[in-house]
């Protein structure tokens, strides 16, 4: 019986998709308790024949699904729809997975309370790591993260955490608690989108600590993310500053119902130092704030967008 249902949204990263499907076929739990959805979110690349092949080696197991349209919350809905597991297991299509993510996701799932499940995202460093990289580690009472490369380390005991330091790369979630709380709001978009972008599982994450759910995380649950090279630049830094830039007025935008235009920007104390690395960082995130709002100011149907209830229908 199919109780766990791993949902990766992906588009153009055959490379590494396949890696990242054979980790997990290769899980310690009994492989009848999951399936694996891949949702094809218009790739031109070689992601189905990629599927294809590993189909043909394992019976065809994985779930394969076509979905034109933009977005990765597009996806992420389409596999929740899809699904037969009441836990929805999504992951990045970059991640490669230990043995035993699945066996720690459904051991912490007995809890009757637990409804989101988190781990370890550990990097798989692909490059040189300049050393500025340090910069952006911050440490918390749980452990440390480093929120722009979606890492996160907690240490090996289980304990109940904020559910918005469960990661989208390594983000599981009872099925109808997603469906209860609205679905994702928008997440990565194309950059020719960008005005579309909302706080993605942020969001959702706000909504159910809101409910006063538990939301834990669990040291087995590992996955190491990939780090290219690419995103070892500060050029890459600052694009993703801007775009959370992006997200922090949309999210500012909803819990106003409107523009606040004279809003204090403060995007984390560590920021305010004397590095030129951060200066630029900051700058690009208050640049990606500014530009959200002015295109909401200047569209009303963009507005309406960003303020409306649900964005998937059946949610």
């Amino acid at each position: 019986m199919v109780e766990l249902s791993v949902i990766i949204p992906t588009f153009n990263r055959a490379h590494y998709l396949r890696k990242t499907v054979e980790s997990i076929l290769g899980q310690s739990l009994d492989k009848n308790r999951y399936e694996i959805i891949v949702i094809d979110n218009g790739s031109t690349d070689d992601t189905r024949v990629v599927i294809d092949e590993l189909n043909k080696i394992n019976s065809s197991y994985i779930r394969y699904f076509y979905e034109s349209r933009p977005g990765l919350h597009v996806g992420r809905h389409k596999g929740a729809k899809e699904a037969r597991g009441e836990i929805l297991v999504y992951c990045d299509d970059d991640i490669i997975a230990e043995k035993t993510w699945l066996e720690g996701i459904y051991e912490s799932f007995q809890d009757p309370k637990v409804v989101l499940v988190g781990g370890k995202n550990l990097p798989k460093w692909e490059g040189e790591i300049p050393a500025w990289i340090s910069l952006f580690r911050s440490e918390n009472e749980y452990g440390w993260t480093i929120c722009y490369l979606s890492l996160l380390d907690f240490g090996d005991v289980t304990k109940e955490i904020p559910a918005y330091y469960v990661y989208g790369c390594n983000f599981s979630i009872l099925k109808p608690v997603l469906f209860e709380c609205g679905g994702f709001h928008p997440d990565s978009m194309p950059q020719e989108l960008i005005r579309y972008r909302g706080d993605g599982e942020t969001g959702l994450s706000l909504t159910i600590m809101a409910k006063g759910y538990k939301s834990v995380y669990e040291p087995k649950a590992c996955v190491y993310h990939r780090v290219p090279s690419e995103r070892m630049t500060i050029e890459y830094f600052c694009q993703r500053a801007f775009n959370q830039g992006v997200s922090d007025s949309y999210s500012a935008i909803r819990k106003k119902g409107g523009i606040i235009f004279n809003e204090g920007v403060d995007i984390s104390k560590k920021l305010n130092v004397e590095h030129e690395v951060l200066r630029q960082v900051q700058a690009a995130y208050r640049e990606g704030r500014e530009y959200h709002k002015r295109e909401v100011a200047a569209d009303p149907d963009l507005l309406a967008y960003v303020l409306q209830e649900k964005y998937y229908e059946g949610f």
